[in-house]
């Protein structure tokens, strides 16, 4: 340890630094690099790419969803990477991550530059004064531009108001699926090692104070059989032992817990290992605690105060989680109860500081509030594998009134689409009450930037896919709350619904294909009020899926001549959430996902809308 002043030390062997980047601009590929290069893995092991997205949705969406630990060990030097989302919904995963670090790796594809989900995490990083570096991937793609990447980067530094240290970061280019790393481009590179010297060079070892009490801020929470929970975070000051007595404060309130360490680990590699002790300055993580949350504090001393953890972002969008009451409840589930459930909810809530869950006057109900739809979607599918079922409502804003004034949430959207198709998205921008703030035309197509209601943005990615053709690329970033912009046109369509239950039959969908696109296939069970297709009309239309060919005694016309039933569409979790209206549920269930409207009962439906429309008020409403 190197004194550094004021009783305030840097342990000089140790730097704590996080990887931030925008969906699918290298960020997790550049780190197993770097793990391989550390020499996390053995020469002769077979090593599976994207290693960091441990979890199965992670690999399979081919995103980051938590963020996750790392250490590495090159040339006597403890590197403890934090490899934290790109997507705006996981913000919260973010902004307590970066309370571990010193400095942050600003990763940018050299051939898309800086995206929406660049801007966020860099603002949150340079809000905490740490220290970058600015790593230009991806120089090995065809027609990239690390020169102009590097300057629309100082740009958007210059435009989040970045000090001048931060202005001046430090730049290397490179490619991690490649692995090699320049200071600049045109030189030859074989290795990740100017990376390595770039990260020791300019990142600040960690402040701490060794002589003090043990002090740390809780910025994450594990889980282990074995121990049960376990804080993890950066030891600001002294140093902790298996056997110690600590006290946990909680910040609101100030609640002290007397605790007993029962396991001290620390990161190698991907992996964790039991430590003898938790040093000052170092990544760890502690466990011996029945009940601990994110942005507690863990001490020695019992007179300490809580240390002050940032606030983060609050939820701009709410839903509704349901017990499933449908005619086909509990057949396929482990956990159907309301308390089962509602459980599940509130654990998530401890691990996920950006929902929030809140009972309803109505049994078997809850309201959950989110960053956006992505998000929800990830909770809905980690919780159908863990054997839940359960009703998800669309996702509404969440409102604020000021001065009798309504306001709702905006974003800062910009949408990437080839040159043919621009008519029809300038069309559905002007539907969901976006505002075009700018419009810039390159080799590929046109970029389009807008201000538009989060509101609006809800199934726009869908709707954006199929006007493409899949080529149409959007991302969006919260903006502001402003006045209510009036009915957004969301849904242009209307569905098929069933009016009779059980089993599908081919001879019915025939004909029923000729009235929409369908969302099921033969020989699938379905039920009174569940949507079986999508009409191209606006209203509603009943058809009975079940239907089968009457037999009698006389050959009709045609007969023996096969039909031919088009392939059902198949919505994800993530689009079904975002396609249905107001007054539909998406049913999930470990095997299955449907779609079904709220009050399945088609007169008992006509009868809440005519009530409904007799109530009427002319409150604020979305289409």
């Amino acid at each position: 340890m190197i004194p550094f002043f004021a009783g305030t030390s840097m342990n000089q062997n140790i730097r704590n630094i996080a990887i931030i980047a925008h969906v699918d601009h290298g960020k997790t590929t550049l780190v197993d690099e770097l793990l391989k290069e550390g020499g996390v893995y053995r020469a002769n092991q077979q090593v599976e790419e994207c290693v960091m997205d441990s979890m199965d949705l992670e690999k399979e969406k081919g995103i980051t969803i938590k963020a996750k630990n790392a250490s590495i060990h090159w040339k006597g030097k403890t590197i403890n990477l934090v490899d934290t989302p790109g997507h705006a919904d996981f913000g919260g995963e973010v902004e307590r991550s970066l309370k571990m670090v010193d400095g942050v790796l600003l990763l940018v594809d050299a051939y898309d530059g800086p995206q929406a989900q660049t801007r966020f995490v860099l603002r949150k990083a340079l809000q905490h004064g740490l220290k970058v570096i600015i790593v230009v991937n991806k120089i090995d793609r065809e027609n990239s531009d690390p020169a102009g990447t590097y300057n629309k980067v100082l740009e958007l530094l210059l435009e989040l108001n970045a000090n001048e240290e931060q202005f001046n970061a430090p730049v290397v280019y490179g490619s991690g699926r490649d692995g090699y790393m320049l200071r600049k481009p045109g030189d030859k590179g074989t290795d990740m090692a100017v990376l390595f010297e770039t990260i020791l060079e300019h990142i600040p070892p960690p402040f701490a104070k060794p002589d003090d009490p043990f002090r740390m801020l809780v910025s994450n929470i594990d889980w282990s059989d074995y121990v049960g929970r376990i804080a993890i975070g950066k030891v600001l000051s002294g140093q902790i032992t298996v056997g110690d007595t600590v006290y946990v404060v909680h910040p609101k309130g100030g609640d002290r817990l007397r605790c007993k360490i029962t396991k001290v680990v620390e990161f190698s590699g991907t992996q964790t290992s039991d430590s003898a002790v938790g040093v000052a300055g170092n990544i760890v993580g502690l466990s011996g605690f029945e009940d601990i949350d994110i942005g507690d504090t863990i001490t020695a001393d019992e007179n300490a105060h809580a240390l002050p953890f940032t606030e983060i972002d609050p939820p701009t969008i709410e839903m509704q989680f349901c017990i499933n009451d449908g005619p086909f409840a509990g057949r396929e589930g482990k956990y159907v109860t309301s308390r089962q459930l509602r459980d599940r909810l509130f654990r998530e809530m401890k691990s996920n500081i950006s929902i929030k869950v809140e009972d309803t006057n109505t049994a078997g109900v809850f309201d959950l509030k989110a960053r956006g739809s992505m998000q929800i979607a990830i909770l809905v599918e980690q919780m159908r594998r863990e054997g839940f079922e359960m009703l998800v409502s669309r996702p509404t804003v969440i409102t604020k009134t000021e001065n009798g004034q309504t306001l709702e949430p905006f974003e800062s959207l910009w949408v990437e689409i080839p040159e043919d198709c621009l008519g029809v998205v300038m069309q559905m921008l002007a539907n969901r009450k976006a505002q075009i703030t700018a419009m810039h035309k390159h080799l590929l197509g046109t970029t389009i930037e807008a201000v538009a209601p989060t509101r609006g943005l809800i199934g726009m990615e869908t709707d954006l896919v199929n006007a493409t053709s899949g080529r149409g690329v959007m991302s969006h970033l919260f903006k502001e709350y402003a006045p209510w912009a009036g009915d957004v046109l969301t849904r242009l369509t209307g569905t098929l619904v069933a009016t009779e239950s059980g089993e599908s039959k081919a001879y019915a969908l025939v004909t029923i294909q000729e009235r929409g696109k369908l969302f099921i296939g033969a020989g699938e069970l379905v039920y009174e009020g569940m949507l079986v297709g999508e009409s191209p009309r606006q209203e509603d239309i009943p058809v009975n899926a079940a239907r089968a060919k009457r037999l009698t005694n006389f050959r009709s016309q045609g007969e023996g001549v096969s039909t031919q039933l088009s392939p059902p569409i198949r919505l994800s979790i993530e689009k079904a959430i975002e396609y249905i209206a107001s007054d539909e549920f998406v049913e999930a269930t470990p095997k299955s996902l449907r779609l079904r409207k709220r009050i399945l009962n088609q007169t008992d439906r006509r009868k809440a809308d005519r009530a409904s429309r007799k109530g009427e008020t002319g409150a604020p409403t979305e289409t």
